[in-house]
């Protein structure tokens, strides 16, 4: 076997061997250069999880690789041309493509890099070694650095010296707490990364906040974020990202009412049940995390909506209130609430109460201004309170379609 070479084998994967990616592998392997599928997809393929995207790796510059896809008639795009990095578009399927690069300078956030030829030195400077892992068109895996071991025991450790790995990006303190939510299998993550990730923990503080937020909003829906925030708040790390209490309860509760409601975890959704108890807290958040208006929005709802649901209040509030809400915030609301309750999540009733959505479409209300003017209500403010008392009994009557009934509403509320 050759360097790094190893028994593992992905020949006769599709992804490698139909589609877009063999056609690029084709144009960029060959004539003295080499390229190999990198990272996320090959880890993920290895132990069989979907594979969301695809990165290459190659020994050719950019300039190099710009010359041979665009002779291809690929689309050569230079998003991080400066890092080595060249998205191409090959039949509307975008794949970065970077030249194999070693650190010549970092500051914490961002790197000065150059080119090289040195597949190992190029694995080594990645971040965990179960995603330093890289393969050929022939299905051929290359593994440098113990990826493959960690792999098959699902544990997240750094590549070399943990301090050094972090000191070189900081964002990597979060993205090993991620990548141990998502594949570690363990309670508890590497205590080599944990340490490491302590020392380096006021490195945060000179990362921007989106890239914080993009971290926090991948963490929060994975599969083992229960156990992995639990040991971030444990190191003293939670705190430090949220710059809050967190309520690690309510968002266990939360993954659990999701699951018992048939709702996707939605990340807005679990960072509300982490952090948010008051409209204070939404608004840290959007300050701390640079949340989008639309997230800041619906945890400020939450803040305020969550302890008006309830299953005692019956079907007919029920429905009222996802009249007024939409399903969107009913659902983020009465999720909420069920996670913040005295409530197991077997409970029926709280069941039933977050899943209205899936089984009740609010109807438009049918009444309009004009139904009101014809019985004698004139233009103005009188007839915008009137069509509001209409809407009010509408709902009241328990929203009701039949003529007989919205004539009787119609009736009532025009002769007030």
């Amino acid at each position: 076997m050759t360097d790094g070479a190893t028994a593992r084998s992905l020949a006769g994967a599709a992804w490698l061997t139909a589609g877009a990616l063999p056609r690029l592998l084709g144009v960029l392997d060959g004539d003295g250069e080499e390229a190999r599928a990198v990272g996320g997809a090959v880890r993920n393929a290895l132990i069989g999880m979907p594979i969301a995207e695809i990165d290459v790796a190659t020994t050719a510059v950019p300039d190099e690789v710009v010359r041979r896809v665009t002779a291809a008639g690929f689309k050569p795009v230079p998003t991080g041309i400066e890092h080595g990095t060249v998205t191409v578009v090959v039949d509307k399927h975008p794949f970065e493509v970077t030249t194999l690069r070693r650190d010549v300078e970092t500051d914490g956030r961002h790197a000065k890099v150059a080119f090289g030829r040195d597949w190992r030195a190029d694995a080594e400077r990645r971040d965990f070694t179960i995603n330093a892992l890289s393969a050929a068109r022939d299905g051929a895996v290359y593994d440098y650095v113990g990826g493959l071991a960690d792999l098959e025991a699902r544990r997240v450790r750094f590549i070399g010296d943990a301090r050094q790995r972090i000191a070189e990006d900081y964002l990597r303190i979060l993205r090993f707490f991620r990548f141990h939510a998502a594949y570690g299998t363990s309670d508890h993550p590497d205590a080599e990364g944990i340490a490491a990730c302590i020392a380096g923990r006021d490195g945060l503080d000179r990362l921007s906040r989106e890239r914080v937020r993009m971290e926090l909003m991948k963490l929060v829906v994975a599969t083992h974020a229960v156990p992995t925030l639990i040991s971030m708040t444990d190191a003293g790390l939670l705190l430090r990202v949220l710059g809050g209490v967190s309520y690690l309860g309510s968002f266990e509760n939360m993954a659990k009412a999701e699951a018992a409601a048939g709702v996707p975890g939605d990340p807005v959704r679990r960072l509300g049940a982490l952090a948010v108890m008051v409209a204070e807290d939404a608004e840290r958040l959007w300050q701390k995390l640079r949340l989008t208006n639309n997230e800041h929005e619906r945890l400020v709802s939450m803040a305020e909506g969550w302890r008006r649901f309830s299953p005692q209040f019956g079907e007919q509030a029920s429905r009222a209130l996802l009249y007024r809400l939409g399903p969107g915030q009913f659902t983020d609301h009465a999720l909420l609430g069920w996670a913040r309750s005295q409530a197991s999540a077997n409970d029926e009733a709280w069941r039933a109460l977050a899943s209205l959505p899936q089984r009740w479409t609010a109807p438009q209300f049918p009444l309009k201004a004009a139904d009101l003017m014809a019985r004698g209500v004139e233009k103005g403010p009188a007839l915008g309170a009137a069509l509001a008392a209409a809407e009010k009994a509408w709902i009241a009557a328990g929203f009701p379609n039949d003529r007989a009934s919205l004539d009787r509403i119609v009736n009532d509320t025009s002769s007030r």
